[in-house]
């Protein structure tokens, strides 16, 4: 079965002794000729993760804009740009402009967002909860007047509509179309999962699953996946309805792969507590190109998922992450996912 395959990246930076990523700028730049690197490999997809107040990307679009200039067929996108700091009809141009420029190959996660490392982090952006609010209802809102707004809805009046206490009659500029289906919704529970597909969104499945109940997490997330499928079709949408879920794969074929990764292979999931709620990620794959293969097949959640992204080390840079985006590509060709 076809699939797409993409790297995903927190984009970390830190300036000590021996970084080969010691600056942001240093970080933005060495993505995008990982991204040249991934398209290629036969990769499909350069995929940010989104955080605040941290070091690693924040300001994805310019970064999505300079990826997508220097490659030609491969997607750009985020998992995910978190809503609570994001006012939804600059957003919307935001991604409008980006999809433009990259000739429609914008694929935009989208959603509340996930713990972090600020306690007032949204406030000292300017939005507050209004008594009675949630961040899930606010963020669910934004998401939908972004949605409207992509699409071409009037968001705005006219001074003549004003004058005249008219309707809305004014639509953000400018639009890109069909990028409305390319909005993907992280989800971090089954709950979630099934909310995105009946609201017709694609599915970005988190690393971290909350509501853990104990069995292991590819079979979680294959439920999720296709308990969003199910939603998503009882809905009756249109669009693609695509499902992705993220894994760190470490093929073994040289000395640097052994040094940096041989002692995770054998691993389990991890467990924890998270925002109130059990959770559990996945292992790392680590082995020959055949036993990582061999582990991605028998994954039910990658079986599921139309665009399997793979957690990258970037702080380990451009080089070592091209030889790794070789190593992944032959692994979906081993796979039948590319020919």
């Amino acid at each position: 079965m076809a699939k797409k395959i993409g790297f995903l990246s927190f984009g970390h930076y830190l300036d000590i002794p021996g970084s080969r990523v010691p600056t942001a700028g240093d970080s933005l730049r060495q993505h995008v000729a990982m991204a040249e690197a991934a398209e290629s490999a036969g990769m499909d997809g350069a995929w940010l993760r989104v955080h605040h107040f941290d070091m690693n990307h924040a300001a994805p679009f310019p970064l999505l804009a300079a990826m997508a200039a220097r490659t030609t067929t491969l997607d750009v996108g985020t998992g995910v740009v978190d809503l609570r700091y994001e006012n939804p009809l600059y957003l919307a141009e935001e991604a409008a402009a980006t999809d433009l420029l990259s000739e429609q190959r914008l694929q935009l996660g989208v959603s509340r967002g996930s713990p972090e490392s600020a306690a007032d982090g949204q406030a000292a952006f300017g939005y507050r909860l209004a008594e009675g609010e949630d961040w899930a209802g606010v963020t669910r809102a934004r998401a939908d007047l972004f949605r409207r707004a992509i699409d071409g809805q009037p968001v705005a009046r006219s001074h003549r509509a004003a004058a005249s206490g008219g309707a809305p009659d004014l639509p953000i500029r400018p639009l890109s179309p069909g990028l409305g289906d390319r909005i993907w919704w992280g989800a971090g529970s089954p709950s979630t999962g099934v909310w995105a597909g009946t609201a017709g969104y694609n599915l970005v499945s988190s690393t971290l699953l909350l509501a853990d109940d104990g069995r292991p997490f590819h079979v979680q997330q294959g439920d999720q996946v296709r308990r969003y499928q199910d939603a998503y079709a009882a809905a009756g949408h249109t669009g693609p309805g695509l499902a992705a879920v993220t894994r760190s794969a470490f093929p073994i074929t040289n000395d640097d792969d052994r040094r940096y990764f041989a002692r995770e292979a054998g691993g389990g999931d991890g467990v924890g507590f998270l925002d109130g709620h059990n959770a559990r990620s996945g292992p790392t794959f680590v082995g020959s190109p055949e036993d990582v293969a061999d582990q991605l097949r028998a994954d039910e959640a990658v079986t599921a998922a139309d665009y399997v992204l793979f957690a990258i080390p970037s702080q380990l840079g451009v080089d070592y992450n091209a030889h790794l985006f070789e190593n992944l590509a032959a692994v979906a060709r081993e796979l039948g996912w590319k020919e």
